[in-house]
């Protein structure tokens, strides 16, 4: 053991290495030579001479002092490990008379030098070999500059690998290693696990000190230092308990102690930061005293632990108190919180940077060439073929479990079992895919949410009616103002009739009108659907679903009253035969445990008999399995025909038939109910569509009304200012020469004659959704002479419509256009209860005449110019 420290940006980093282990001089190369002469001849001894020679030198350099370069040590444990599992599966090491049993490895305890292990036993050499590997990873992370930040990660990389070779030697070598009489306590379980623990939490402590020089916030560094603290803890739990208990110095035990308790209270003063930014001044006090007293605690037990380790407690416990008294009398001036007791705290978050490494690449020594000729091609494919053996009685024995499994389910469902017991019991559920629907519907509202969705159509409906009743009255107002100046000024008013004008734009006021009328009757369809279904649907507002069902009931009158005893049999039989299926699965995973660990190649290469006879014993391994298989199997068709017996007794006492019929009957009941929400649903739902649809084109014909009647103003004021200048006497030849009123905003100097003039007004269109309808009096008013937006319905079929006319009602100027069919007004409509939700009157064939003021063609809402987002 060995301990050193350096300068360090956080409180301290005094860490740990491992010192190797001993070991005494032994001579592989005469033992091995004369077993491959013996075995195989001395021809092929001296053709492996360069091998055993190698493998020499790799003991004698493991034996000597080490080399002072830790990463020329730890190349020759590895090169040394990788020989050692050649000749593992090449020569036979034990006490046996037909093995090699003249080499003795002996290997003293790393922590007490005086206690040994002497084996003839590879084992014991492999398991030596890769605590001293872990031992030289550590010493090599202790020798980096842990003063900067890439010394501090590549000494995190250094302990990662110690980490990982104390993993490989717990799960690889200790047991085996383990199994001599002669062991020592540093190459257990225990011990290998301990040691792993503590070279993560040295890994993690380097981890975390870049933390701190990196700046990161303080919810992260306490995250990073509690997981400091834990490895420290769990390393200490393995000291404190057998076998590792009294095995090592108390200053080791200190340190840890000291550790595991530091970087805990750490925690609790990054996390008290923290809590302190977000004002959660309580629980930072409960953190803050947390972390003082598990300081103040393991102070108590510090003997023998190194002065830099206590001087760094010291000051973390003058920071923590500090922050304490800070936190307190800020609680008690103004934020008066109840301060919580520390147990009742939630644990310190933690978060782990690191982990052991993964060894067995490192250690693979399939690539390696030493000693390939010893495998002769006899004993290869012998190996391969008593594999092959293994493999076919495994999957025999798999394919029996498999049929067994299979023919118990198949039978239980033929019999209802175990669903009738459940349904005795009340615990009987929906088939999967019908409780999934249920839940579906339920989910959105089921049947007590029709209601409200009815109330959208009604609130849309009312919406869309008073759209179109103030688009109405913005026509009918300019009319009325049209009337009057007509009635006062005869003659002189000269302008074209309103009622002349909107022509088009009433008709197609009046067919939205139809359109709502009609969409109010299918509404009326879908309430009286809807109460006339709710007795059937209102099996769905059953939560869970599973109350609706039927029963299964006592009889009410029973002549030997024995339905318990009928019932508790059959249950105890349906526990058996689970009993038989669990037992069916622990049989399989037996087998393929027994065939991972079935290594014959050892005794393949030592045999001198017959292979015939060793495969014969060696599968004589497996008979006992086989056998309690067939056991299995033969006492489950038993109970199967046992339980079938039962099953027809329990069902004629509690006249299962007739239960499974209403079950069945709830089950086409449920179905029907789903298939009728779903089905109002989708109507409800195609009713909405259909108004917002129409909401959005009463409010495109509605701007357009308004621009009308804005146009109509500017007119209006203009002609008043003509005739009052007629009437006073002014200008009269040059107002004979101009027309009877000018166009919006249009110069007055060229004068134009009365058919030109209505002509314009017939072609007057609104303007592109760029250009306003009313400019100041100096710059040019388009007003209705740009050519009409294209208004167009969209092309596909529409299963909500109009009725289709031969020609589009209204034409352009020039030529007849034949509006799409179906789509007059540019909402498509949705099905209604029974065909079309909404099927306004036909029109009749023919075209109209033009009128005199044109209104865009029919055109879809998402189209305008008007209201584009």
């Amino acid at each position: 053991m060995a301990a050193a420290s350096s300068s360090s940006a956080t409180v301290t980093n005094i860490m740990l290495a491992i010192y190797e282990k001993k070991t005494n001089s032994i001579d592989l190369y005469r033992p091995l030579r004369q077993y491959i002469c013996f075995t195989y001849s001395e021809r092929e001894a001296v053709n492996l001479e360069d091998d055993l020679a190698t493998v020499k030198t790799l003991r004698s350099d493991i034996e000597r002092v080490p080399d002072p370069a830790p990463t020329t040590r730890r190349d020759l444990l590895i090169s040394y490990f990788k020989a050692l599992c050649l000749i593992e599966t090449r020569f036979p090491i034990s006490p046996d008379r037909d093995h090699i049993n003249s080499i003795q490895f002996t290997w003293f305890d790393a922590f007490k030098q005086k206690q040994k292990a002497v084996q003839q036993n590879i084992h014991l050499e492999k398991a030596a070999i890769l605590f001293n590997l872990g031992a030289v990873y550590s010493q090599i992370g202790l020798s980096y500059d842990r003063a900067t930040v890439e010394g501090r990660r590549q000494a995190s990389h250094a302990f990662i690998a110690a980490a990982g070779s104390f993993a490989f030697l717990r799960d690889n070598s200790s047991t085996k290693a383990s199994m001599g009489n002669s062991t020592t306590v540093d190459l257990s379980v225990e011990c290998a696990g301990m040691l792993e623990r503590l070279m993560l939490a040295q890994a993690q402590e380097c981890v975390f000190e870049n933390t701190i020089a990196k700046g990161s916030t303080p919810g992260v560094c306490a995250k990073i230092s509690r997981q400091v603290g834990l490895y420290y803890e769990e390393a200490l739990a393995a000291l404190n308990a057998a076998p590792l208990k009294d095995h090592f110095e108390k200053a080791w035990i200190a340190h840890v102690q000291l550790k595991a308790a530091l970087f805990y209270a750490e925690a609790c003063y990054r996390y008290g930061l923290e809590l302190h930014e977000k004002e959660e001044i309580a629980e930072e006090i409960a953190r803050l005293r947390s972390g003082v007293s598990t300081l103040t605690e393991a102070k108590k037990s510090s003997k023998g632990a190194p002065a830099q380790l206590l001087d760094a407690i010291s000051k973390l416990e003058v920071n923590l108190n500090r922050n304490l008294e800070r936190a307190m009398k800020e609680n008690d001036r103004v934020y008066l919180m109840r301060v919580p007791s520390p147990s009742s705290l939630p644990p310190l978050p933690a978060f782990s940077m690191v982990k052991s490494m993964q060894m067995n690449d490192v250690l693979d020594a399939s690539k390696e060439k030493m000693f390939a000729s010893l495998v002769p091609d006899s004993s290869a494919k012998a190996l391969s073929r008593y594999t092959e053996m293994v493999d076919d009685v495994i999957r025999t024995q798999a394919e029996k479990l498999q049929q067994g499994s299979e023919l118990t389910r198949v039978r239980l469902k033929e019999m209802d079992l175990p669903d009738s017991i459940l349904a005795l019991e009340g615990n009987f559920s929906l088939p999967e895919d019908l409780k999934n629907e249920v839940e579906k519907v339920q989910a959105s509202g089921g049947p007590a949410g029709l209601e409200a969705e009815l109330q959208q159509l009604r609130d849309l409906r009312r919406v869309n009616q008073e759209l179109l009743v103030q688009t109405e009255e913005l026509l009918q107002k300019e009319a009325a103002e049209d009337s009057q100046f007509r009635s006062q000024f005869g003659t002189r008013w000269t302008r074209p009739q309103s009622s002349t004008l909107t022509k088009t734009l009433q008709e197609r006021l009046n067919k939205f009108a139809a359109n709502l009328k009609q969409a109010g009757e299918s509404d009326v369809r879908i309430e009286r659907s809807v109460r006339e279904h709710a007795s059937l649907m209102s099996i769905l507002n059953h939560r869970p679903i599973e109350a609706a069902l039927p029963s299964l009931s006592r009889p009410i009158m029973s002549l030997d009253a024995n339905e318990d005893a009928i019932v508790g049999a059959l249950k105890q039989s349906l526990r058996q035969l689970e009993t038989l299926g669990a037992q069916r699965a622990g049989l399989e995973d037996m087998l393929k445990e027994m065939k991972r660990k079935d290594d014959i190649l050892p005794k393949l290469m030592t045999s001198t008999g017959s292979y015939e006879d060793l495969f014969r014993k060696e599968i004589a391994k497996y008979d006992h399995i086989c056998e309690e298989i067939a056991q299995n199997i033969e006492a489950q068709e038993q109970l199967l025909m046992q339980i079938q017996v039962q099953n027809e007794e329990f069902g004629a006492v509690f006249n299962l038939e007739d239960y499974k019929a209403s079950r069945e009957k709830c089950y086409k009941q449920i179905q029907a109910a789903l298939a009728k929400c779903k089905e109002i649903k989708e109507n409800i739902n195609e009713g909405l569509k259909f108004y917002v649809t129409l909401q959005d084109a009463i409010n495109n014909i509605k701007q357009q009304c308004s621009d009308f009647v804005m146009t109509r103003n500017i007119q209006c004021r203009e002609m008043m200012e003509d005739v009052q200048r007629q009437m006073a006497g002014f200008n009269f030849q040059d107002r004979e020469s101009t027309g009877p009123y000018p166009s919006v905003g249009q110069p007055r100097q060229n004068p134009r004659s009365s058919t030109q003039q209505l002509t314009e007004s017939q072609s007057i269109s609104h303007p592109s959704p760029q250009t306003p309808y009313y400019r100041p009096p100096e710059q040019p008013m388009h007003g209705y002479g740009h050519p009409p937006p294209p208004y167009t319905a969209p092309q596909q079929p529409s299963p909500y419509h109009v009725p289709p006319s031969t020609a589009a009602p209204y034409p352009p100027p020039h030529a007849q256009q034949h509006a799409p069919v179906g789509h007059e007004y540019g909402q498509p409509a949705y099905p209604g209860w029974r065909g079309p939700y909404y099927n306004a009157p036909a029109e009749q064939s023919g075209s109209h005449p033009r009128p005199p003021y044109t209104i865009p063609n029919p055109y879809h809402p998402h189209q305008s110019g008007y209201y584009k987002q």
